[in-house]
């Protein structure tokens, strides 16, 4: 068993929220920066092409997305692995 693991429940349960709610709170600040940067920045984006299109067309249409589907992905495989870590899983 790991330190963790070995601590009080109150205090396993403090630290689990913490990090959960780092996690969230830098996810969330990724997935603003992506959207902010795509819109606000997208005249002087456009100067850049990717495959023929202004990048600032291709981060709205394409780019943003696929960020945002690895953000869901990288959320779930982490939530998974603190639930583990911590023995929050809903399993019996």
């Amino acid at each position: 068993m790991t330190e963790e693991q070995q601590a009080p429940a109150s205090y396993r349960a403090r630290l689990y929220w913490r990090r959960t709610r780092s996690m969230t709170f830098w996810l969330l600040l990724l997935w603003f920066s992506v959207t902010f940067s795509a819109i606000f920045f997208a005249r002087q984006l456009s100067v850049y092409t990717l495959l023929g299109w202004p990048i600032s067309f291709f981060m709205a249409a394409q780019g943003s997305i696929l960020i945002f589907v690895g953000i869901i992905a990288f959320y779930g495989w982490r939530m998974q692995r603190l639930d583990d870590a911590y023995n929050n899983n809903d399993e019996s």
